[in-house]
Protein backbone atom coordinates (compact mmCIF):
# COMPACT_ATOMS: atom_id res chain seq x y z
CA UNK A 1 0.00 0.00 0.00
CA UNK A 2 1.49 3.37 -0.95
CA UNK A 3 2.45 5.60 1.94
CA UNK A 4 0.95 9.05 2.09
CA UNK A 5 0.77 12.24 4.06
CA UNK A 6 -2.62 13.08 5.52
CA UNK A 7 -4.10 16.49 6.28
CA UNK A 8 -7.38 17.02 8.09
CA UNK A 9 -9.62 19.91 7.11
CA UNK A 10 -11.46 20.44 10.38
CA UNK A 11 -14.93 21.72 9.55
CA UNK A 12 -16.76 19.71 12.22
CA UNK A 13 -19.45 17.59 10.52
CA UNK A 14 -18.22 18.76 7.09
CA UNK A 15 -14.57 17.94 7.84
CA UNK A 16 -12.54 15.67 5.60
CA UNK A 17 -9.09 14.23 4.94
CA UNK A 18 -6.63 15.04 2.18
CA UNK A 19 -4.35 12.09 1.40
CA UNK A 20 -1.15 12.94 -0.53
CA UNK A 21 1.41 10.50 -1.88
CA UNK A 22 2.91 8.66 -4.84
CA UNK A 23 0.84 5.85 -6.32
CA UNK A 24 -2.18 6.67 -4.19
CA UNK A 25 -4.64 6.29 -7.09
CA UNK A 26 -4.51 2.57 -6.34
CA UNK A 27 -6.23 3.32 -3.04
CA UNK A 28 -9.29 5.07 -4.48
CA UNK A 29 -11.84 2.28 -3.71
CA UNK A 30 -10.62 1.93 -0.13
CA UNK A 31 -10.46 5.71 0.29
CA UNK A 32 -14.08 6.01 -0.84
CA UNK A 33 -15.29 3.00 1.19
CA UNK A 34 -13.92 4.57 4.37
CA UNK A 35 -16.11 7.63 3.72
CA UNK A 36 -19.24 6.30 2.04
CA UNK A 37 -21.29 3.11 1.76
CA UNK A 38 -22.42 4.02 -1.76
CA UNK A 39 -22.80 1.42 -4.49
CA UNK A 40 -23.02 3.96 -7.33
CA UNK A 41 -20.30 6.36 -8.51
CA UNK A 42 -20.79 9.05 -11.13
CA UNK A 43 -17.24 9.73 -12.31
CA UNK A 44 -16.84 13.05 -14.11
CA UNK A 45 -13.69 13.72 -16.12
CA UNK A 46 -12.58 15.37 -19.37
CA UNK A 47 -11.29 14.04 -22.67
CA UNK A 48 -7.66 14.73 -21.68
CA UNK A 49 -7.80 12.74 -18.44
CA UNK A 50 -10.27 10.03 -19.47
CA UNK A 51 -7.76 7.68 -21.09
CA UNK A 52 -4.86 8.66 -18.85
CA UNK A 53 -6.40 8.08 -15.42
CA UNK A 54 -10.19 8.19 -15.23
CA UNK A 55 -10.75 4.84 -16.97
CA UNK A 56 -8.35 3.14 -14.57
CA UNK A 57 -9.99 4.78 -11.55
CA UNK A 58 -13.40 3.69 -12.82
CA UNK A 59 -12.12 0.13 -13.30
CA UNK A 60 -10.83 0.04 -9.72
CA UNK A 61 -14.23 1.07 -8.42
CA UNK A 62 -15.92 -1.52 -10.66
CA UNK A 63 -13.54 -4.23 -9.46
CA UNK A 64 -14.80 -3.56 -5.94
CA UNK A 65 -18.40 -4.13 -7.00
CA UNK A 66 -19.48 -0.52 -7.50
CA UNK A 67 -21.69 0.59 -10.36
CA UNK A 68 -19.80 3.33 -12.23
CA UNK A 69 -21.00 5.85 -14.80
CA UNK A 70 -18.23 7.81 -16.53
CA UNK A 71 -19.31 11.21 -17.86
CA UNK A 72 -16.79 13.04 -20.04
CA UNK A 73 -16.72 16.79 -20.71
CA UNK A 74 -14.47 18.85 -22.96
CA UNK A 75 -11.36 20.27 -21.27
CA UNK A 76 -11.00 23.95 -20.47
CA UNK A 77 -12.94 26.83 -18.96
CA UNK A 78 -15.42 26.74 -21.85
CA UNK A 79 -17.04 23.71 -20.19
CA UNK A 80 -17.94 25.69 -17.09
CA UNK A 81 -21.32 26.79 -18.44
CA UNK A 82 -25.00 26.11 -17.85
CA UNK A 83 -25.46 23.98 -20.99
CA UNK A 84 -22.84 21.50 -19.81
CA UNK A 85 -24.49 21.38 -16.40
CA UNK A 86 -27.89 20.58 -17.90
CA UNK A 87 -26.39 17.75 -19.97
CA UNK A 88 -24.75 16.29 -16.87
CA UNK A 89 -27.89 16.57 -14.72
CA UNK A 90 -30.04 14.93 -17.40
CA UNK A 91 -27.53 12.14 -18.00
CA UNK A 92 -27.29 11.42 -14.27
CA UNK A 93 -31.08 11.27 -14.04
CA UNK A 94 -31.25 8.90 -17.00
CA UNK A 95 -28.56 6.68 -15.47
CA UNK A 96 -30.43 6.34 -12.20
CA UNK A 97 -28.33 8.57 -9.97
CA UNK A 98 -29.98 9.49 -6.67
CA UNK A 99 -29.08 10.82 -3.22
CA UNK A 100 -27.18 7.62 -2.50
CA UNK A 101 -24.80 8.20 -5.42
CA UNK A 102 -21.35 9.77 -5.08
CA UNK A 103 -19.94 12.15 -7.67
CA UNK A 104 -16.18 11.69 -8.16
CA UNK A 105 -14.14 14.33 -9.97
CA UNK A 106 -11.07 12.95 -11.75
CA UNK A 107 -9.24 15.80 -13.45
CA UNK A 108 -8.10 19.36 -13.03
CA UNK A 109 -9.72 22.47 -11.63
CA UNK A 110 -12.41 22.75 -14.30
CA UNK A 111 -13.52 19.15 -13.78
CA UNK A 112 -13.55 19.70 -10.01
CA UNK A 113 -15.58 22.90 -10.30
CA UNK A 114 -18.10 21.35 -12.69
CA UNK A 115 -18.41 18.02 -10.87
CA UNK A 116 -18.65 19.79 -7.53
CA UNK A 117 -21.44 22.03 -8.73
CA UNK A 118 -23.24 18.99 -10.15
CA UNK A 119 -22.88 17.28 -6.76
CA UNK A 120 -24.06 20.38 -4.88
CA UNK A 121 -27.20 20.75 -6.99
CA UNK A 122 -28.33 17.30 -8.15
CA UNK A 123 -31.07 15.95 -5.87
CA UNK A 124 -30.34 18.99 -3.65
CA UNK A 125 -26.86 17.69 -2.94
CA UNK A 126 -24.97 14.38 -3.13
CA UNK A 127 -21.56 13.42 -1.71
CA UNK A 128 -18.53 14.52 -3.70
CA UNK A 129 -15.04 12.99 -3.94
CA UNK A 130 -12.07 14.93 -5.33
CA UNK A 131 -9.28 13.09 -7.21
CA UNK A 132 -7.30 16.01 -8.70
CA UNK A 133 -4.85 15.28 -11.51
CA UNK A 134 -3.29 18.72 -12.13
CA UNK A 135 -0.94 20.59 -9.85
CA UNK A 136 -3.27 23.58 -9.66
CA UNK A 137 -6.17 21.38 -8.56
CA UNK A 138 -4.01 19.48 -6.07
CA UNK A 139 -2.67 22.56 -4.30
CA UNK A 140 -5.72 24.80 -4.52
CA UNK A 141 -9.06 24.19 -6.19
CA UNK A 142 -9.73 20.66 -4.83
CA UNK A 143 -9.58 21.93 -1.24
CA UNK A 144 -12.13 24.21 0.36
CA UNK A 145 -15.44 23.36 -1.26
CA UNK A 146 -15.79 26.19 -3.76
CA UNK A 147 -17.58 24.89 -6.85
CA UNK A 148 -19.23 26.67 -9.73
CA UNK A 149 -19.44 27.79 -13.33
CA UNK A 150 -18.85 30.97 -15.32
CA UNK A 151 -21.03 33.51 -17.01
CA UNK A 152 -19.55 35.18 -20.12
CA UNK A 153 -18.28 38.22 -18.22
CA UNK A 154 -17.65 36.77 -14.77
CA UNK A 155 -15.70 33.73 -13.64
CA UNK A 156 -17.21 31.40 -11.01
CA UNK A 157 -20.08 33.82 -10.42
CA UNK A 158 -22.65 30.98 -10.20
CA UNK A 159 -21.77 28.35 -7.65
CA UNK A 160 -21.89 26.99 -4.13
CA UNK A 161 -19.84 25.99 -1.13
CA UNK A 162 -19.93 22.17 -1.21
CA UNK A 163 -17.21 20.39 0.72
CA UNK A 164 -15.92 17.06 -0.58
CA UNK A 165 -16.00 13.94 1.58
CA UNK A 166 -12.30 13.50 0.83
CA UNK A 167 -9.45 14.51 -1.47
CA UNK A 168 -7.07 11.85 -2.83
CA UNK A 169 -3.88 13.25 -4.35
CA UNK A 170 -1.33 11.23 -6.33
CA UNK A 171 1.71 13.32 -7.31
CA UNK A 172 2.77 10.61 -9.79
CA UNK A 173 0.07 11.83 -12.18
CA UNK A 174 1.96 15.12 -12.53
CA UNK A 175 4.54 13.31 -14.68
CA UNK A 176 2.14 13.40 -17.63
CA UNK A 177 1.05 17.01 -17.11
CA UNK A 178 2.03 19.30 -20.03
CA UNK A 179 4.73 21.82 -19.12
CA UNK A 180 2.42 24.82 -19.34
CA UNK A 181 -0.18 23.15 -17.09
CA UNK A 182 2.49 22.28 -14.52
CA UNK A 183 3.81 25.83 -14.56
CA UNK A 184 0.27 27.18 -14.19
CA UNK A 185 -0.14 25.15 -11.02
CA UNK A 186 3.04 26.63 -9.62
CA UNK A 187 1.48 30.09 -9.79
CA UNK A 188 -0.94 29.08 -7.03
CA UNK A 189 1.96 27.55 -5.09
CA UNK A 190 3.89 30.82 -5.22
CA UNK A 191 0.73 32.60 -4.10
CA UNK A 192 0.71 30.71 -0.80
CA UNK A 193 4.25 31.82 -0.05
CA UNK A 194 3.44 35.46 -0.76
CA UNK A 195 0.22 35.61 1.25
CA UNK A 196 1.17 33.73 4.42
CA UNK A 197 4.47 31.84 4.50
CA UNK A 198 7.76 33.58 3.70
CA UNK A 199 9.88 30.51 4.65
CA UNK A 200 7.89 28.49 2.11
CA UNK A 201 8.50 31.20 -0.50
CA UNK A 202 12.23 30.91 0.25
CA UNK A 203 12.00 27.11 -0.06
CA UNK A 204 10.53 27.54 -3.53
CA UNK A 205 13.31 29.96 -4.49
CA UNK A 206 15.91 27.43 -3.33
CA UNK A 207 14.32 24.40 -5.02
CA UNK A 208 13.37 25.68 -8.46
CA UNK A 209 15.46 23.07 -10.26
CA UNK A 210 13.95 20.14 -8.35
CA UNK A 211 10.45 21.54 -8.82
CA UNK A 212 10.92 21.97 -12.56
CA UNK A 213 12.31 18.42 -12.71
CA UNK A 214 9.14 17.26 -10.90
CA UNK A 215 11.01 15.52 -8.11
CA UNK A 216 8.32 13.42 -6.34
CA UNK A 217 9.58 14.05 -2.80
CA UNK A 218 9.77 17.80 -3.36
CA UNK A 219 6.33 17.82 -4.97
CA UNK A 220 4.82 15.86 -2.08
CA UNK A 221 6.12 18.48 0.33
CA UNK A 222 4.98 21.38 -1.88
CA UNK A 223 1.48 19.94 -2.25
CA UNK A 224 1.25 19.10 1.45
CA UNK A 225 2.33 22.58 2.54
CA UNK A 226 -0.13 24.30 0.19
CA UNK A 227 -2.99 22.06 1.31
CA UNK A 228 -2.16 22.72 4.97
CA UNK A 229 -2.06 26.47 4.42
CA UNK A 230 -5.33 26.43 2.52
CA UNK A 231 -6.95 24.18 5.12
CA UNK A 232 -5.97 26.65 7.84
CA UNK A 233 -7.65 29.48 5.96
CA UNK A 234 -10.77 27.46 5.13
CA UNK A 235 -11.13 26.34 8.74
CA UNK A 236 -11.04 29.97 9.84
CA UNK A 237 -13.44 31.29 7.20
CA UNK A 238 -15.22 28.51 5.31
CA UNK A 239 -17.77 30.71 3.54
CA UNK A 240 -15.80 33.96 3.20
CA UNK A 241 -17.69 35.69 5.99
CA UNK A 242 -14.84 37.13 8.05
CA UNK A 243 -12.69 38.17 5.10
CA UNK A 244 -9.81 35.84 5.98
CA UNK A 245 -10.45 33.46 3.08
CA UNK A 246 -10.31 36.36 0.65
CA UNK A 247 -6.50 36.41 0.97
CA UNK A 248 -6.49 33.31 -1.24
CA UNK A 249 -7.59 35.59 -4.07
CA UNK A 250 -4.19 37.29 -4.32
CA UNK A 251 -3.65 38.05 -8.00
CA UNK A 252 -7.15 36.89 -8.88
CA UNK A 253 -8.95 40.22 -9.26
CA UNK A 254 -6.59 41.07 -12.10
CA UNK A 255 -6.29 37.44 -13.23
CA UNK A 256 -10.00 36.77 -13.58
CA UNK A 257 -10.38 39.93 -15.65
CA UNK A 258 -7.55 38.77 -17.93
CA UNK A 259 -9.33 35.42 -18.35
CA UNK A 260 -12.64 37.10 -19.13
CA UNK A 261 -10.97 39.41 -21.65
CA UNK A 262 -9.65 36.38 -23.52
CA UNK A 263 -13.02 34.58 -23.23
CA UNK A 264 -11.51 31.90 -20.98
CA UNK A 265 -9.81 30.25 -23.92
CA UNK A 266 -6.32 31.71 -24.35
CA UNK A 267 -4.87 31.86 -20.85
CA UNK A 268 -4.55 29.09 -18.31
CA UNK A 269 -5.87 30.14 -14.91
CA UNK A 270 -2.41 29.96 -13.35
CA UNK A 271 -0.91 32.07 -16.12
CA UNK A 272 -3.53 34.75 -15.50
CA UNK A 273 -2.91 34.57 -11.75
CA UNK A 274 0.85 34.94 -12.24
CA UNK A 275 0.29 38.13 -14.25
CA UNK A 276 -2.27 39.23 -11.68
CA UNK A 277 0.09 38.77 -8.74
CA UNK A 278 2.68 41.01 -10.35
CA UNK A 279 0.01 43.62 -11.08
CA UNK A 280 -1.24 43.43 -7.48
CA UNK A 281 2.28 43.80 -6.11
CA UNK A 282 2.92 46.81 -8.36
CA UNK A 283 -0.38 48.28 -7.16
CA UNK A 284 0.82 47.80 -3.57
CA UNK A 285 4.04 49.61 -4.51
CA UNK A 286 2.06 52.58 -5.83
CA UNK A 287 0.11 52.65 -2.58
CA UNK A 288 3.35 52.68 -0.56
CA UNK A 289 2.61 49.30 1.01
CA UNK A 290 5.58 47.31 -0.30
CA UNK A 291 8.96 47.98 -1.87
CA UNK A 292 10.03 47.18 -5.41
CA UNK A 293 12.40 44.46 -4.19
CA UNK A 294 9.49 42.33 -2.98
CA UNK A 295 7.81 42.62 -6.37
CA UNK A 296 11.06 41.72 -8.09
CA UNK A 297 11.44 38.57 -5.97
CA UNK A 298 8.03 37.43 -7.14
CA UNK A 299 8.86 38.19 -10.77
CA UNK A 300 12.16 36.31 -10.59
CA UNK A 301 10.56 33.22 -9.03
CA UNK A 302 7.61 33.18 -11.40
CA UNK A 303 9.89 33.54 -14.42
CA UNK A 304 12.15 30.75 -13.13
CA UNK A 305 9.06 28.57 -13.05
CA UNK A 306 8.25 29.46 -16.70
CA UNK A 307 5.31 31.72 -15.87
CA UNK A 308 4.36 34.99 -17.60
CA UNK A 309 4.78 38.14 -15.53
CA UNK A 310 3.58 40.84 -17.93
CA UNK A 311 -0.07 41.15 -19.05
CA UNK A 312 -0.93 40.61 -22.69
CA UNK A 313 -1.79 43.61 -24.86
CA UNK A 314 -5.08 44.36 -23.17
CA UNK A 315 -7.17 47.52 -23.22
CA UNK A 316 -6.62 48.74 -19.66
CA UNK A 317 -10.01 50.42 -19.40
CA UNK A 318 -11.72 47.21 -20.54
CA UNK A 319 -9.85 45.14 -17.96
CA UNK A 320 -10.85 47.61 -15.26
CA UNK A 321 -14.48 47.38 -16.37
CA UNK A 322 -14.37 43.57 -16.24
CA UNK A 323 -13.06 43.71 -12.67
CA UNK A 324 -16.40 45.12 -11.58
CA UNK A 325 -18.11 41.84 -12.52
CA UNK A 326 -15.86 39.94 -10.12
CA UNK A 327 -17.28 38.21 -7.02
CA UNK A 328 -14.89 40.23 -4.87
CA UNK A 329 -16.79 43.46 -5.50
CA UNK A 330 -18.46 44.33 -2.19
CA UNK A 331 -20.71 47.24 -1.27
CA UNK A 332 -19.99 48.96 -4.55
CA UNK A 333 -16.22 48.81 -4.13
CA UNK A 334 -13.47 46.77 -5.74
CA UNK A 335 -11.52 44.80 -3.17
CA UNK A 336 -7.87 43.94 -3.72
CA UNK A 337 -5.58 41.57 -1.88
CA UNK A 338 -2.27 43.46 -1.69
CA UNK A 339 1.05 42.38 -0.17
CA UNK A 340 2.66 44.28 2.69
CA UNK A 341 5.71 41.99 2.58
CA UNK A 342 6.51 38.49 1.37
CA UNK A 343 4.42 36.34 3.71
CA UNK A 344 1.66 38.81 4.50
CA UNK A 345 -1.16 40.54 2.62
CA UNK A 346 -4.05 42.83 3.42
CA UNK A 347 -7.52 43.23 1.96
CA UNK A 348 -8.36 46.77 0.90
CA UNK A 349 -10.88 48.80 -1.06
CA UNK A 350 -8.87 52.02 -0.69
CA UNK A 351 -7.37 51.86 -4.15
CA UNK A 352 -7.48 54.62 -6.75
CA UNK A 353 -8.84 53.65 -10.16
CA UNK A 354 -6.00 55.62 -11.79
CA UNK A 355 -3.48 53.41 -10.00
CA UNK A 356 -5.22 50.24 -11.13
CA UNK A 357 -5.26 51.41 -14.73
CA UNK A 358 -1.65 52.55 -14.44
CA UNK A 359 -0.33 49.12 -13.45
CA UNK A 360 -2.27 47.66 -16.36
CA UNK A 361 -0.13 49.72 -18.68
CA UNK A 362 -2.00 53.03 -19.03
CA UNK A 363 -0.64 56.37 -17.98
CA UNK A 364 -1.75 57.57 -14.56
Amino acid sequence: MPTHRKIRVDLKERGYDIAIGSGTLEECPQFLAERSSTTHVVLITDTNVDGLYADAVGDRFTDEGLEVEVLVIEPGEESKNADVMIDLWETMLAEGADRGSVVAAVGGGVVGDVAGFVAATFARGVPFLQIPTTLLAQVDSSVGGKVGINLPEAKNIVGAFWQPIGVLIDVDVLKTLPDNEFAAGMAEVVKYGVIMDEPFFEYLEQNVAAINARDPQVLEYVVERCCRLKADVVEADEREESGRRAILNYGHTFGHAFEAATEYGKLLHGEAVAMGMVCASRLAERAGMIDAAATERQIQLLQALSLPTEPLEFDSEEIYRLMWHDKKVAEGKLRFVLPTRIGDVTLTSAVKSADVIAVLGAQS
